[in-house]
């Protein structure tokens, strides 16, 4: 993924809603109230921006980690 835009999707603890960043970013891009809608939305911006997505497990075995798309 080297030179590729990667957008990470994840939950926000605070409020629940899930958000759209850029790796190491701080802005938020976009919310959303579910994470399928957060997935499909950054899934087109990776498409339109030669990128990737990366998003972060909310719960179970995999809480907190990183999976690619």
């Amino acid at each position: 993924m080297a030179g590729k835009k990667v957008y990470h999707v994840s939950k926000r603890a605070e409020d629940g809603k899930w958000v759209i960043k850029f790796a190491g970013g701080e802005k938020v891009i976009k919310t959303f109230a579910t994470k399928v809608e957060a997935l499909e939305y950054a899934d087109k911006l990776a498409e339109n921006q030669d990128g990737a997505v990366a998003f972060h497990a909310s719960k179970g075995a995999k809480a907190g980690k990183i999976q690619k798309r």
